[in-house]
């Protein structure tokens, strides 16, 4: 999955999304997404990659606790049969939530 295709799969939503972060003063009202390819877990065998595997994080921001757009999150991540971990923080500097969801995909 390429970050345009994880960036069209997430506007499903109805959310604005950007890769990482927005640019400085160009951050739309809570609540949005950002998306970013941390690392990777790859799998090794006789000295090289065998199989890529990338970490992908996605983070909700939003000022408060909205359990519905949670949901709609995770059935477009069931949807497109993505299986995930999720946790959350509140950023008090932010005064918002930051809702992880954290995943990998398989590359070829």
């Amino acid at each position: 999955m390429t970050p345009e295709y994880i960036k069209s799969m997430l506007e499903e939503t109805g959310i604005p999304v950007a890769y990482d972060h927005f640019a400085e003063g160009e951050s739309p009202d809570p609540p949005f997404l950002c998306f970013l390819f941390p690392g990777s877990d790859n799998l090794f065998a006789d000295d090289t990659v065998f199989q890529k595997i990338d970490e992908l994080n996605i983070e909700l921001y939003t000022d408060k606790k909205d359990p519905d757009t949670e949901t709609g999150i995770e059935n477009i991540l069931n949807s497109h049969e993505l299986p995930f971990e999720k946790s959350e923080v509140w950023i008090e500097e932010e005064k918002m939530y930051e809702v992880l969801y954290q995943t990998q995909i398989i590359g070829g």
